[in-house]
């Protein structure tokens, strides 16, 4: 009986002492996981805005400015992103219908973990659709 007394009493601080090995990398795992999540709701976003742009620029043919329509339209479907660092690219196309448009965005991101920049660049989405 004192034997194994004696056994529990010497593991006594093992439960802290593996919480302070597991919590530092479970910490890091857990942020890198949010960060990523960040990340990938910024490249949706900006997918998504060049498909509206696109959209804008492929029935905008007649308007004075369809270039400047289509860019109006990224920024304003890109509403939750910072609209400073948004790029929106120029059109391409010669507005002729049944020409092809193409629409270029980008955004930066960084994957930032306790201060350690793990990545960083630029979410860029291109799209062409057919002018009507």
């Amino acid at each position: 009986m004192k034997a194994a007394a004696r056994i529990r009493r010497d593991e006594k601080g093992q439960t802290a002492t593996e919480l302070a090995l597991v919590l530092p990398v479970f910490c890091l795992l857990l942020f890198g996981i949010i960060q990523f999540g960040i990340v990938f709701n910024n490249y949706v976003t900006v997918t998504d805005a060049v498909r509206a742009g696109a959209r804008k620029a492929a029935v905008s043919r007649l308007e004075a400015n369809p270039c400047g329509a289509a860019q109006d339209a990224i920024r304003k479907s890109a509403g939750g992103l910072d609209q400073v660092k948004l790029t929106v690219s120029p059109c391409v196309s010669t507005w002729q219908p049944g020409t092809d448009v193409t629409v270029e965005a980008s955004y930066p991101y960084e994957i930032n973990l306790l201060g350690f920049v793990a990545a960083s660049g630029r979410l860029t989405s291109t799209t062409t659709e057919r002018v009507e």
